[in-house]
């Protein structure tokens, strides 16, 4: 959730539920809508105001070691604790892991995002051809956890991702990677910025990630084009004083290679999921709301305007040859009247949903057709359930005897990445 989200959530102890029975997760009969799509459009941009991202990225190049996603994935350098039964609130469990200690218990660093290599490639191993088994989860970076209006941390350290091995579920490891955003200093040397965003949801596809930008559309990374730093320096970013480049102490940083920018009516990019059953391949995206009426007056939106205040998930169609966007244009829209909607994945006309209840009360995993009158609860979710993934059981290389869908939360003490069965069995 972002910082305005965070504030108001924790009010909500005070505040009455919106719902049946008070349960914030209502309400329970989810009235779903089909909209004109072609109100929804991007704008492709290879570039930002210091030029072109592959240019940038060359640039880094001649001065540091480049590296792909596997040299990462083989050098991990923390463990986590793989999970036997349900986490939290969960139903339905199928596997999944905790962070360390360390991990579970940071303030500042909060996570949102999940993907697994299930999506990078229809077998689920990483990369093409490869034998990984891999799980990617994003964090944003709170400069005030309390939300007292104080920042207990100043220096806002952006987003990172982290890249799970996941090819031995009792004992998976993992390292953080520091996302950033390739530009040039003033004296015209190469350089990196940190990417100060929420990151509430990813998505990867081939060797591409896609990062939801909540007011301005999807950033995407090029996991081919990694760059390994110096550690010593924790609080800087970029080419420093001293000619070293550094990431927050981070080891690698992956720096954004495109952008995908809001060209049409207003779109809350809250998260974003691969649809593998359409055809072509898609992604969708969701918008979050604290009541079901969607805010687009807390933050500088791209695009046209706002139109329907109603929650929706819009569908664009992808290209599998170069994995990139296969129109500008979005090939569907529907609105769905639910509230705290964090995360969503399709398969063709039927959309699944996390749902959160606040710091105390369990999640639910929901699901709708388009055209569809209800939304009905799948399982529960846990505390603080944040975004999704669809495994499919037809994943040849890294499968289950049946599709799962991943969910990751957010909260310390309680984050878990963990899968649950699809049909909440």
């Amino acid at each position: 959730m972002t910082m305005t989200r965070r504030a108001i959530i924790k009010g909500m102890a005070t505040a009455p539920f919106i719902g049946v029975a008070g349960s914030a997760l209502a309400p329970a009969t989810a009235n779903a809508a089909t909209i004109d799509a072609g109100q929804f459009s991007l704008t492709s941009r290879p570039s930002n105001s210091y030029g072109q991202f592959a240019d940038l990225a060359a640039g880094l190049a001649n001065s540091l070691t480049k590296v792909g996603a596997t040299t990462v994935i083989a050098d991990t350098n923390r463990s986590a604790k793989a999970l036997t039964s349900a986490p939290s609130t969960a139903t339905a469990f199928q596997t999944g892991f905790a962070w360390d200690t360390d991990d579970q218990a940071v303030d500042y660093w909060i996570p949102q995002g999940v993907t697994t290599s299930a999506d990078a490639y229809g077998n689920g191993l990483y990369p093409e051809g490869g034998s990984n088994k891999v799980v990617l989860v994003s964090w944003y970076f709170e400069t005030d956890p309390d939300a007292d209006g104080v920042d207990e941390y100043p220096l806002d350290k952006g987003l990172r991702v982290t890249f799970v091995d996941y090819s031995s579920p009792s004992a998976p490891t993992y390292r953080h990677v520091l996302l950033v955003e390739p530009v040039k200093t003033s004296t015209g040397a190469y350089s990196f910025n940190p990417v100060r965003k929420h990151a509430g949801g990813i998505m990867w596809y081939g060797d591409l990630l896609y990062v939801v930008d909540t007011y301005k559309g999807l950033r995407v990374f090029d996991l081919r084009s990694l760059f390994q730093v110096a550690t010593a320096e924790k609080d800087v970013c970029g080419l420093h004083t001293d000619g070293q480049y550094y990431g927050y102490g981070y080891q690698y940083v992956l720096p954004q290679s495109h952008a995908y920018d809001n060209a049409g009516t207003y779109l809350r990019y809250t998260a974003v999921g691969l649809d593998r059953a359409s055809s072509p391949d898609s992604l969708v995206v969701s918008e979050y709301s604290l009541s079901g009426t969607v805010d687009y007056s807390d933050g500088n939106f791209n695009g046209m305007g706002p139109g329907s205040t109603t929650p929706k998930v819009v569908r664009w169609n992808l290209d599998y040859t170069d994995r990139q966007l296969a129109s500008l244009t979005a090939a569907e829209a529907v609105t769905v009247s639910q509230q705290k909607i964090q995360g969503v994945v399709s398969r063709n006309s039927k959309h699944y949903l996390s749902v959160s209840n606040g710091p105390s009360g369990k999640g639910a995993l929901r699901t709708f057709n388009s055209g569809g009158s209800t939304a009905s609860t799948v399982c529960d979710l846990t505390v603080g359930c944040e975004d999704l993934s669809y495994h499919s059981s037809g994943a040849s290389g890294w499968s289950y005897s049946e599709s799962v869908i991943w969910n990751a939360s957010e909260y310390t003490g309680k984050r878990y990445v963990y899968a649950v069965r699809a049909d909440g069995s």
